[in-house]
């Protein structure tokens, strides 16, 4: 794979940026020029790092690049600060990081790179806090992606919000809940927004709209086993069709998001030499 960094000044965002990109290699044996120049527009595998990451953590810390050597892919790889994928109109000048990717992140890779814009041809992942942006874009925009694999997040029933809840993404007493209320514009403004995947998802279930999804989690994962099931349960009696895959002896950690990125490949209907290799390990 070839490896391209881009920076740029975002408008969204409100001052520069980066995201990375795999680019699948010239075949050997084909010219330069004939490959190069073929018009030939790959897949696209929107890739979401998690807190306190950066557009370089999957590369540095997964084997990523060498799971989708050989497949016809891009992978694209964003910059999200700790922005839980939320748009923060207040915070310095502005930082509207769930409508940079859809507004203004895929018109510059589908206008300057060779990848297609076709849904059939997009799939979105990312793990914990980006597994959480991965599952708001996906409900919020199902047109744009074909498939979601949802590594090591999980959606919450807003309804059940109360002080000194058990999670802490539930729990009304919690700095970063408080802000996120705050940034909505209120309780009731944040169960009604785009935030509240729980809610888009009892309104998609069973219409044949959403992308095809699947929910990975490392079974001695603390924080969020509970949750898993519990959403797992939910899913069953609401008619959701969801995949879910859950991985004995990993918690949240970045060899469980190894494998689920291996996991999500399979899921997608990716499927080469080094996952075969890998599939019983």
């Amino acid at each position: 794979m070839s490896l391209l960094q881009y920076r740029f000044e975002s408008q969204y965002l409100s001052g520069a940026t980066t995201f990375s990109v795999l680019l699948p290699d010239k075949p050997l044996g084909m010219s330069p020029a004939a490959y190069y120049r073929s018009g030939k527009k790959f897949k696209v595998l929107w890739l979401l790092h998690g807190t306190a990451g950066d557009d370089l953590d999957w590369l540095r810390r997964t084997n990523i690049e060498l799971y989708t050597e050989g497949l016809e892919l891009a992978v694209v790889m964003p910059s999200a600060l700790n922005s839980i994928y939320s748009n923060w109109n207040d915070f310095m000048l502005g930082y509207r990081m769930f409508d940079y990717l859809t507004e203004e992140l895929m018109p510059l890779v589908y206008g300057w790179l060779p990848v297609s814009d076709r849904r059939d041809d997009n799939f979105i992942a990312g793990l914990s806090m980006g597994g959480r942006g991965t599952v708001k874009y996906a409900v919020n925009h199902p047109e744009k992606f074909a498939a979601a694999a949802v590594l090591s997040a999980v959606p919450m029933d807003f309804e059940q919000m109360r002080p000194g809840h058990p999670c802490i993404m539930l729990d009304l007493d919690d700095a970063r809940v408080k802000t996120s209320i705050l940034n909505a514009g209120g309780l009731d403004a944040f169960k009604n927004s785009y935030e509240n995947v729980w809610r888009l998802l009892d309104e998609q279930a069973g219409k044949g709209t959403l992308p095809r999804l699947l929910f990975a989690c490392g079974e001695n994962d603390a924080m969020l086993i509970g949750p898993f099931r519990e959403f797992q349960k939910h899913a069953a009696e609401i008619g959701l069709d969801a995949s879910f895959f859950l991985a004995p002896g990993y918690r949240h950690e970045w060899p469980f998001w190894d494998l689920g990125i291996r996991e999500a490949l399979r899921f997608f209907g990716f499927d080469n030499e080094h996952l075969r290799k890998r599939r019983d390990r």
